[in-house]
């Protein structure tokens, strides 16, 4: 009878891993990217303590150091041992994010993983084998999308890094990719990753406004720049949020059409988007170019209602319930999901 049940166990793993051996050779694939990063950081100690690095980057490691101080002592964030150790990824590109929507609908393709839940990307730290699963889900009918990714959070799993590349970044952007960071390893709510990505970004920007504004102060360089930069930022986004609106009510119009008059609506509606980019005033030039490498699709589009779309009502929770004060909105955020 034990033996029996054994052997029962042993073919129902059997049959688990027949079934998730992609998965799993996915799996262990990241873990050993991962595991490559972790075992090869140093302590940001020895990094201000060495001659031989610039004092520019000291200086953009003793600014995470605040940063994250911040986030933990008044914003009230998870307090961890993430930021406190550096890689250097030598100008590379460390992971990849590969993402992917139906080709005529705003609906995103999810990857599940066991214990983890569903998500709307999938990461790579061999960035062919990120173009060869793209290449199967454009040949699926997708719409995809690679891009690289200047930070992530490893939910605790691991101590995250500081990434050397994301000391080329000005102070407000630094310190708002630490504290968007920090608080997906403070809250992060199982196969809900609009709400995560939303909640994070939210967070980010807030709290970094802040931040500029204890350290710097408004009249600073600085805090200056990060305000213009999110300007633009917040116009090109509404734009992107607006477009999403206009795909959807044009997918929803020609649900019936052959897929090759579908195509040609698809692409004349995003070249109208793209021109339109154009009637915008933006203060960095860049804005003006930023389609040069080709027409966006489906999946470009999707980034922006992942990490933008409950911008407002999340502005507006803010002011309304908890009084524009953040660290209690993190608060009530971490209560009701937790």
């Amino acid at each position: 009878m034990i033996k029996k049940a054994a052997w029962l166990i042993l073919s129902l793993i059997l049959v688990l891993i027949i079934i998730n051996w992609d998965v799993m050779i996915y799996g262990l694939k990241q873990a050993k990217g991962q595991l490559s990063i972790t075992f090869n950081t140093r302590p940001v100690e020895l990094i201000l303590e060495d001659s031989l690095i610039a004092d520019s980057l000291k200086q953009k490691i003793q600014l995470v150091h605040e940063a994250r101080e911040f986030a933990f002592n008044e914003l009230g964030l998870k307090q961890s041992d993430n930021y406190t150790t550096f890689y250097d990824q030598k100008g590379e590109v460390a992971l990849w994010n590969l993402s992917a929507s139906k080709q005529f609908a705003l609906e995103p393709k999810l990857w599940s993983f066991p214990l983890l839940g569903s998500f709307p990307y999938k990461g790579f730290f061999d960035l062919a084998n990120a173009k060869e699963e793209m290449q199967d889900l454009k040949l699926a009918g997708y719409d995809a999308r690679i891009r690289s990714v200047g930070g992530w959070s490893t939910l605790g799993w691991t101590t995250d890094p500081i990434l050397s590349n994301m000391l080329d970044r000005q102070e407000g952007a630094l310190a708002e990719l630490i504290i968007h960071e920090l608080t997906h390893s403070t809250l992060f709510v199982k196969d809900n990753i609009e709400f995560n990505e939303n909640l994070a970004s939210f967070i980010g920007e807030e709290g970094t406004i802040m931040f500029l504004n204890e350290k710097y102060g408004k009249n600073s360089y600085p805090y200056f720049d990060y305000v213009l930069a999110e300007e633009d930022s917040r116009t090109f986004r509404n734009q992107m949020l607006s477009a999403t609106l206009k795909l959807d009510s044009l997918y929803a119009s020609i649900l019936e059409f052959p897929d090759s008059i579908k195509t040609i609506q698809k692409h004349i509606m995003i070249d109208e988007i793209v021109s339109s980019i154009d009637t915008l005033h933006f203060h960095d030039a860049r804005y003006s170019n930023i389609f040069r490498s080709g027409r966006p699709n489906n999946a470009y589009f999707m980034s922006y209602l992942r990490y933008y779309s409950a911008k407002d009502s999340l502005q507006s929770l803010l002011k309304n319930e908890y009084q524009n004060n953040l660290a209690l909105f993190i608060r009530g955020m971490k209560e009701f999901h937790n």
